[in-house]
């Protein structure tokens, strides 16, 4: 049986954080895209074939809150994992209330990214 290879886009500001999740995500097998800010994510045309987005809360421009309500309010529902330096109980508490799949502290462990991750697909369609 062959399985569709989930796209999955990282949004983040710190290179090093978007080069090593893109490296643990293509390790499991699925297609890492990495972008430096929101507004490039959006400006990619990339969201339609994006099965999860794992991105930074705190970037400058588009923050990853904002970047959910917009996709929200465009009646995007793709599956959202935040990840922050910043874990405040009030940005988090938000995200989860606006359908987040998770709200990871950085640094964070793998196991819980992945774990994060499994959820987020798992509507994710076989062929």
């Amino acid at each position: 049986m062959c399985y569709k290879v989930a796209m999955i886009s990282i949004i983040d500001d710190d290179l090093l954080v978007r080069e090593s999740t893109a490296d643990l995500i293509s390790s499991l097998g699925h297609r890492a895209l990495i972008f430096g800010s929101a507004e490039q994510f959006l400006a990619s045309g990339c969201l339609k074939d994006t099965a999860c987005i794992i991105t930074d809360l705190h970037m400058p421009g588009l923050n990853g809150l904002d970047l959910q309500s917009r996709l929200l309010a465009e009646g995007h529902r793709t599956p959202i994992i935040f990840i922050t330096a910043y874990p405040k109980e009030a940005a988090r508490s938000r995200a989860l209330t606006a359908g987040a799949v998770a709200f990871l502290s950085k640094p964070f462990e793998e196991s819980a990214l992945i774990s994060s991750l499994e959820t987020a697909l798992e509507g994710w369609k076989k062929f």
